[in-house]
């Protein structure tokens, strides 16, 4: 990360909170009535104006406001740039199997910290 709105000696610090604001976003998502949603994000990643993409932007950019002092503008323009890519990336992994730490059921099980037939998931929720 190259940004001369974060000062070097918080990049690293700056990049953990970015991983940890797509995380807690996708452990939000996987409780109640959202894990849906959140199959349907990986099956259906084209949809761009989707909560969770939105909620982990927002999230880091709050966090990028609030611990490091970025301007809230600014702090969303490197949320956009830094979050999208990257979940666009592990959509991508999910889907393409070739890395089982990516399958979804990978994800989801580490999410919730339970194994999951995805299967069975998908055909309760009719995404199949």
């Amino acid at each position: 990360m190259n940004n001369p709105a974060i000062p070097e000696k918080y990049r690293d610090a700056v990049l953990n909170d970015a991983s940890s604001s797509i995380i807690e976003v996708l452990q939000k998502q996987t409780e109640g009535n959202k894990l849906k949603d959140f199959i349907k994000y990986f099956q259906f990643p084209g949809v761009f104006n989707n909560p969770i993409i939105t909620g982990a932007v927002k999230r880091f950019a709050n966090k990028l406001n609030n611990f490091y002092g970025i301007e809230s503008a600014e702090a969303l323009s490197i949320a956009n740039t830094l979050i999208i890519p990257v979940m666009q990336e592990m959509i991508r992994e999910s889907k393409s199997g070739e890395t089982k730490d990516f399958a979804l059921a990978t994800i989801i099980s580490k999410l919730t910290g339970k194994i999951t037939d995805v299967n069975v998931l998908l055909k309760q929720f009719a995404v199949a």
